[in-house]
């Protein structure tokens, strides 16, 4: 996984069900120790751009709406990619407020995720999850987030009712 994908899924599985509750890693000290981790500033501000930056990430992979890709794209507004030669090629730099910065990396990391793996990215099957996955599947089939939890849990309700008819 690089490191486009991981901010990405980072940052959309932010927001996991524990025991039945959703909670928010991105709230209190907790939420400024992931955004450092990603490279951000931890502030209260960049933390509002994230949670803005999740909710309209996660509702354009479960099916874009207008509405929501206009949060994508007051995300991105005023950023800029310079173009600046290296000895090892042409990198971009992106310029846009410390605070906004790791929202639009994400925005953008959404971007390249879509374009490197089409119709690969989606929310996990289990309608009690909130986590999403990127699939590396062959067949490129795979439904949940983790076999070892909801693809077990799903394939033991699905036995169960075939079971119970």
């Amino acid at each position: 996984m690089d490191e486009n994908e991981a901010l990405l899924l980072g940052l959309l599985n932010s927001a996991p069900v524990v025991d039945g509750r959703p909670t928010d890693l991105l709230d209190g000290a907790a939420g400024r120790d992931l955004a450092r981790g990603w490279g951000g500033t931890g502030s209260d501000d960049e933390l509002a751009a994230l949670r803005s930056a999740r909710q309209s990430l996660q509702a354009v992979v479960r099916g874009a709406s207008t509405t929501d890709l206009d949060g994508l794209g007051r995300i991105v507004d005023g950023a800029v990619r310079t173009p600046r030669p290296t000895l090892d090629g042409v990198v971009w730099d992106l310029r846009t407020p410390d605070d906004d910065r790791l929202a639009v990396e994400a925005v953008l990391a959404w971007s390249d995720v879509l374009s490197r793996f089409p119709g690969r990215l989606r929310a996990c099957a289990n309608d009690e999850c909130n986590l999403f996955l990127v699939d590396h599947s062959r067949p490129g089939t795979a439904k949940w987030c983790s076999m070892a939890t909801c693809g077990n849990r799903m394939k033991a309700r699905a036995f169960a009712r075939r079971s119970a008819g």
